[in-house]
């Protein structure tokens, strides 16, 4: 810029000395003739025309300037999406005509390996459906661990209870912050076992990073009274934080941190929807936890922000520190004092409270460090839900486990828990007169014990009418079926949950039967039982 405007000054102070020049040289006896007037009016529109000339050629090349410095190019991220990077401007000569502008990524100044492999930049996708336009993003990096994996449980507990709409609106992402392939595809594997079903939907992604990502660690040196095995566990940390975040940027509305031991309470995603739905201000991120960077939301138009930040420093500090240096760095003026900075920065940041996540692991990530933190404000999970129901005689095959009894369970005082269920199991509910039942729902496992679900298990009930069962079920356009006389199978357990309504033929009811058609691999544990009447 320097360069035009120097070049500017010149051309204006050469039109202005030849227009002067041209004034003085008339002669002031009036005497010239038309001839030399003609002449010199020639040679100043030459002159004009190479100033005007001059003077566009470069506007041009301000504009072209002006062009290049707000350009900022995708760099893919998978082969169906597209994740924009800081990027830098670095312009070359390119002979007399001109000059040539190209953008280099930011992302390589602060980790400078990767200029060797730029394709070290794009995840591996090894399961998704490549789900955007969702509310909420829940972001997960896992690591091998020496000990106890909790990455099922975490998921178990996050996608226990969702509605069909918050599952359609929910996209979770699980980044496996490992370069051994085999690794990444033991934990893809398991979790395409276990959440089949989320992950066909598209609701449930599994990714991880290139080989060539993370760069040589031997070069750290012990810091802020940390040895280097976790100033490197920290770095390594910042870095998957932010490549799951430039990941995820415009995935959805809102982007949560996570991380992978941990358990949410029942009902969070619909708490934290509307609690940053009725945020007037304008914030940084909201706080669902009070521990470390866990249930940390923000919006995801200001990832890209936060994540160069992460990497600008990733060497420096933790990442919960770094988060707090953004907001300083944003509002604190370093001519006051500490008191105004905490008051300023609490205008970025909000804390919902209680706390929807707490921590559950007992070994951490570093390995040989026992993390035994619990979020205090995250108070006790409820782990049934109570209905009253109808009087009604109960029975079971199942043997249930401790004082976790099906009558304490019906009743609204428990869960039912039983030891793992065999083929021709049952739990049976007669009634002390017939009924009229409107609605059913039969609710699986729970918050904390989400695996132990009814599987191929059917719900049946008993009319009192025997003439109207046998109608039903021998009816060609019928859509009930017999089971063991006199029996008739209503509906069936799909991901832990039966729940229907029970037509007015079928009315009243005698008695109402779960019934277990193959052997299970696990408990069962009944966290809601209801039958409206």
């Amino acid at each position: 810029m320097r360069l035009y405007s120097f070049r500017f000054g010149c051309v204006l102070a050469f039109a202005c000395f030849v227009s002067i020049t041209w004034i003085k040289s008339i002669p002031s006896d009036g005497g010239s003739t038309m001839q030399t007037l003609d002449q010199r009016l020639l040679l100043a529109e030459g002159l004009a025309g190479q100033v005007r000339r001059d003077l566009s050629s470069l506007l041009e090349e301000l504009r072209n300037t002006s062009k290049a410095a707000n350009i900022s190019y995708p760099i893919s991220t998978t082969t169906t999406t597209n994740s924009s990077i800081p990027t830098e401007t670095i312009r070359q000569k390119v002979g007399h005509s001109g000059q040539q502008t190209f953008l280099q990524p930011n992302i390589y100044l602060y980790m400078p390996h990767l200029r060797q492999h730029p394709d070290s930049l794009l995840p591996n996708v090894v399961l998704g459906q490549g789900r955007r336009g969702v509310s909420l993003v829940l972001g997960i990096p896992t690591v091998k661990r020496e000990k106890q994996s909790y990455l099922v449980s975490t998921l178990r507990s996050l996608l226990y209870g969702l509605t069909t709409l918050q599952q359609q609106d929910l996209l979770i992402i699980v980044f496996v912050a490992e370069t051994d392939s085999d690794y990444v595809g033991s934990i893809a594997e398991s979790i395409r076992k276990n959440f089949s079903k989320e992950v066909q939907s598209g609701m449930l992604e599994v990714i991880s990073p290139s080989q060539y990502y993370y760069p040589d660690f031997s070069g750290l040196r012990e810091t802020l009274g940390d040895s280097k095995d976790r100033v490197k566990w920290r770095t390594k940390q910042n870095l998957d934080f932010s490549f799951l975040m430039l990941y995820a940027q415009d995935k959805g509305t809102y982007y949560v941190q996570l991380e992978d031991d941990v358990v949410a309470k029942a009902g969070y995603f619909n708490t934290m929807k509307t609690y940053a739905n009725q945020r007037s201000q304008k914030w940084l991120y909201l706080e669902f936890s009070q521990l470390g960077f866990i249930g940390k939301m923000f919006q995801s138009r200001d990832l890209p922000m936060i994540a160069e930040f992460f990497l600008m420093f990733h060497r420096d500090k933790p990442i919960d520190w770094l988060l707090d240096h953004i907001l300083w760095v944003k509002v604190c003026n370093p001519e006051k004092d500490a008191k105004d900075c905490d008051k300023q920065k609490a205008q970025l940041r909000y804390r919902y409270k209680p706390s929807l996540f707490q921590h559950v692991g007992l070994h951490s990530s570093l390995p040989g460090k026992l993390q035994q933190l619990k979020d205090k404000d995250f108070g006790q999970q409820s782990l049934f839900q109570a209905h009253n129901n109808p009087d009604a005689e109960l029975s079971s095959s199942l043997k249930h486990y401790q004082a976790h009894s099906l009558e304490r369970a019906y009743r609204g005082q428990d869960f039912f828990w039983a030891l793992t269920p065999s083929q021709g199991d049952y739990v049976l509910f007669n009634f002390t007169q017939p009924i009229h039942i409107s609605r059913y729902l039969f609710r699986s496992g729970n918050i904390e014990t989400s695996g132990d679900k009814f599987t191929n298990t059917t719900v049946e009930v008993l009319p009192k009418n025997a003439s109207a069962r046998d109608r039903l079920v021998i009816g060609s356009s019928s859509s009930y079926k017999g089971s063991d006389k006199p029996f008739i199978t209503i509906g069936a357990f799909e991901n832990g949950v039966a729940e229907g309504e029970i037509e007015e033929v079928l009315q009243p009811i005698s008695a109402l039967r779960l019934l277990v058609h193959s052997d299970a691999d696990v408990w069962a544990l009944l966290s809601e039982i209801l039958i409206a009447v």
